[in-house]
């Protein structure tokens, strides 16, 4: 092979070996973040260190007194860590779970003493650092790679290149882009372990190709292909059961039978079952990213809360718009009012196939539950789904010139700041352009006893983008605790006004009065004392995010210092 071939041989080697650093990254931070329950704060919290441990591993590279060697084995070693993540994650946070039943049936403890002290909590913080930990190792193994290349290319052409560090950087930068291509259409939807294990198996491959090439000028050639043999034997076990595995301990972070997961192109979701009653169904929770989106056994109080309020106050129940709610569920509880059109934006298909299109195995239809809790709304004729984000999705009705008698905003909370978009006042104001003058706006707005300033500052921003009656209520939600809304009007009488003129209620849903409408307005004498130092949440300014995250840390019990 000529010089100038081998050295495209080892750029090529170069580009590959960036492409899987960058899927590692992401698919150690899409992890983390199920596991850990903070996707915002795991996913910049990996990237961050992965890029500081690189930086790390630049500085350690010089002391590789072989760069043919050091890259080998670094590419060995990267395949077995990157395919091993998540398991370690994993096995981790189940044996943190596990850890305080392990005690209680060691020393025959009641199931009200379980022990929850200290030695418990320094457990789940070595847990949680767990991810952190393996993006460092990660980060200064990926680090190493280049300044090694750059030894390599320059002992091929046995001088110092002029334009070694342009060519190896901008390689990389190229390979880590095709990686990163891979990562979103390709290897987002798969199960996490089997992502790893295809990843470490293209960075062992690799590794052997560099083998190949340079075996003359790596010692112990014997010890290093045995590696590559017992490395390439675990890969293999991982990619054949690496996803049982993974499943079996990610059940244990849950309370309930875990009887389905699946990662779809956004989010992973996953539905519990439990049973309360035995002359009762059971009872299934669904969760996305590890967060409790409903229980079926008191899923219908939350929803009557969301859209009976708004629909008894519109003018008109004709034309209605859901902007979120991919379970059917408000699709289902607005039906009852015998709507012409139900317009629903969302922007995950598969949740919404979920929920709607019988998924068959083993000649069961395993989602059966679902599509019967949403009383197959998303089948009804009546119901138009529009997928794509709701914040550019929403001016194509802009444009469409559609007006909407009630718009129901049922989206998850501002938890992420892709989401904070859609708490902003911006988008708030493209709501009010399709909204009926008469009309009625609902948003879910997240606990005001948890989430108290995101709460507030969510009716704020609603104000703020030009709606003239805005009022908040709340009402009680066991499987979520104390939760809340905001209703709002473009004109005339409030909708707290409009549902206290009601002589009756036209749609009895088996649940809902309009005492119990009226009552959830009322809070506590000074719950709304500090109001006015609550910040409105423009677009950009990551105000409702930032709020949320305070708000539940301190919930937690993290608290910082101004």
């Amino acid at each position: 092979m000529t010089t100038k071939h081998l050295d495209w041989a080892v750029l090529t080697i170069l580009a590959i070996g960036a492409g899987c650093g960058l899927v590692y990254e992401y698919l150690l931070s899409h992890f983390a973040g199920r596991i850990l329950g903070a996707v915002e704060v795991a996913i910049y919290g990996i990237i961050s260190i992965m890029m500081v441990f690189m930086g790390v591993g630049s500085f350690l590279a010089r002391h590789i007194s072989n760069p043919f060697a050091g890259f080998a084995w670094i590419e060995v070693i990267l395949a077995f860590v990157g395919c091993s993540s998540v398991l370690f994650m994993s096995g981790g946070f189940a044996l943190a779970t596990l850890f305080p039943q392990i005690l209680a049936e060691t020393f025959s403890l009641p199931p009200d003493l379980i022990p929850r002290g200290a030695l418990i909590a320094q457990i789940e913080s070595m847990a949680n650092l767990l991810p952190y930990l393996i993006a460092a190792l990660l980060g200064t193994l990926i680090g190493m790679e280049i300044p090694l290349i750059g030894e390599i290319r320059s002992q091929i052409y046995n001088d110092s290149l002029k334009n070694n560090a342009g060519s190896i950087y901008g390689i990389d930068y190229l390979g880590a882009g095709v990686g990163a291509v891979f990562w979103v259409f390709l290897m987002l939807s798969l199960d996490v372990s089997l992502a790893g294990a295809l990843t470490a198996s293209v960075n062992l491959f690799i590794g052997t190709v560099f083998f190949y090439l340079f075996k003359n000028k790596i010692p112990s050639a014997t010890s290093l292909l045995f590696a590559h043999v017992v490395v390439a034997l675990w890969i293999l076990q991982v990619f054949t059961y690496g996803a049982n595995w993974t499943a079996e301990m990610e059940d244990m972070l849950y309370k309930d039978k875990v009887i389905y997961r699946v990662n779809t192109h956004y989010q992973h979701l996953v539905i519990t079952e439990r049973i309360m009653d035995p002359a009762k169904p059971k009872v299934l929770t669904f969760y996305i990213n590890g967060r409790t989106q409903f229980a079926s056994n008191d899923e219908h109080i939350y929803h009557s809360m969301l859209t009976y309020p708004a629909l008894a106050a519109s003018a008109r129940q004709d034309n209605i718009l859901i902007i979120g709610g991919g379970d059917g569920l408000a699709a289902r509880d607005v039906l009852r009012w015998q709507p012409k059109k139900i317009t629903l934006l969302d922007l995950d298909k598969d949740l919404i196939g979920l929920f709607k299109t019988p998924i068959i195995e083993n000649g069961n239809i395993i989602n059966q539950r679902l599509i019967d809790i949403n009383q197959n709304s998303f089948n009804d004729p009546r119901v138009h789904i529009i997928f794509g984000d709701a914040f550019i999705t929403i001016d194509q009705l802009i444009r469409q010139q559609q007006l909407f008698d009630t718009i129901i905003i049922d989206l998850p909370d501002p938890n992420h700041p892709d989401l904070n978009k859609l708490y902003s006042a911006r988008f708030y104001h493209k709501v009010s352009n399709v909204l009926a003058g008469d009309g009625i706006l609902v948003v879910q707005s997240t606990s005001p006893y948890h989430a108290k300033n995101t709460f507030m500052s969510i009716g704020k921003t609603v104000k703020y983008a030009g709606f003239k009656q805005v009022q908040q209520y709340h009402h009680n939600v066991p499987s979520f605790g104390e939760w809340g809304f905001t209703i709002a009007t473009k004109n005339g009488k409030s909708a707290q006004q409009r549902l206290q003129n009601l002589n009756t209620l036209r749609v009895d849903d088996g649940w809902i009065t309009k005492g119990l409408m009226l009552a959830a307005f009322e809070f506590g004498k000074n719950f709304f004392q500090q109001a006015d130092k609550i910040q409105v949440n423009r677009l950009g300014s990551m105000v409702a995010y930032q709020y949320h995250q305070a708000d539940w840390q301190k919930q937690m019990g993290l608290y910082s210092k101004e």
